[in-house]
Order: structure tokens, then C-alpha cells, then sequence
């Protein structure tokens, strides 16, 4: 397990978790560790008025190419560090259990993921990707919190 080999760090292209993907870069850097960068793209989105039911399918070919494309960017960021990264785009309607189960696939060795600090009835309607992944995991996680401010600006 430790040292780490491969790093997963999960992103939802927030700030948040932007800045996780910035610690798990580091401890890929000092570790000499392999990164994996992961997006789930939920299994059965809303669809927005402009997207015909009939062309469901390709609405989400696009949502896998859009967020497949920015990884990549972010990956070759990283990659300029002398970093190796790889890119994952993943399906699910629990977007936890995914992270978890492409943890596992892949042998991951530490999962460093961002915490949007939702309390409340927030966190009881939409759930906790974070919490989910951290109780379910089998290999470490670091939980990267949001700032204060950061929580306040979103809101």
C-alpha cells in the first residue's frame, strides 16, 4: 500500500476538486506513483430540453467525449511534471460506488478526493460521494475539505 504506486483522485471539474488533483499531483511527484484521473458520467442524465429522448444515446457519447477531452488537458499538465497519468471516464447512477469500483479494477493504492462540505438538508438530498467512497473503499483515502470561503461562494 504505501508507498503508493497509483494515485486515484476523482474530479467533478469543481474548485474543490481541482484542488485535490493538485495534492494527489504532488504525492504523485513524490512517490513516483502513477496518477488516474476519473470522471463518472451519471447513467441517465437529465436531458435538456433540446435533446430528444431519441438521441439519448449520443447525448451521452458527447457527455463521455466532453469530459474524456478535458481530462486529457488536465493530464497533460500534470504529465509535463514527468508525472504518468492515465484518464478514466466512467457510467453509473451511484457515482460513488463506481469510484470504488474502478478503484479496485485498476489496484489503486490511495484515492485522494475532494469533499464538498454539504451538511444539512443538502447532504440528505443529494447524498456524499465523498462519504460513500471513503466507507467503501479498500485502500486509503485523503479527503481534501473545502475552505470555508469556498463553501460560502458556492452557495
Amino acid at each position: 500500500m504505501l508507498p503508493p504506486k497509483r494515485i486515484m483522485s476523482p474530479i467533478d471539474f469543481s474548485h474543490p476538486s481541482a484542488e485535490a488533483v493538485k495534492e494527489a499531483t504532488d504525492l504523485a511527484a513524490h512517490f513516483k506513483a502513477e496518477m488516474l484521473l476519473v470522471y463518472v458520467v451519471p447513467a441517465i442524465p437529465k436531458l435538456p430540453s433540446t435533446v430528444s429522448m431519441f438521441k439519448e444515446g449520443e447525448y451521452e457519447q458527447a457527455l463521455h467525449r466532453d469530459a474524456l477531452q478535458r481530462l486529457e488537458e488536465m493530464a497533460k499538465k500534470i504529465s509535463q511534471q514527468g508525472i504518468r497519468v492515465r484518464c478514466l471516464v466512467g457510467t453509473a447512477n451511484d457515482v460513488g460506488m463506481e469510484l470504488v469500483r474502478l478503484a479496485e479494477q485498476e489496484n489503486v493504492d490511495l484515492i485522494v478526493i475532494a469533499t464538498h462540505g454539504m451538511t444539512g438538508w443538502r447532504r440528505l438530498a443529494f447524498g456524499s460521494v465523498t462519504e460513500k467512497v471513503v466507507r467503501t473503499a479498500e485502500c486509503p483515502v485523503l479527503v481534501m475539505r473545502a475552505k470555508a470561503e469556498e463553501l460560502a461562494a458556492a452557495s
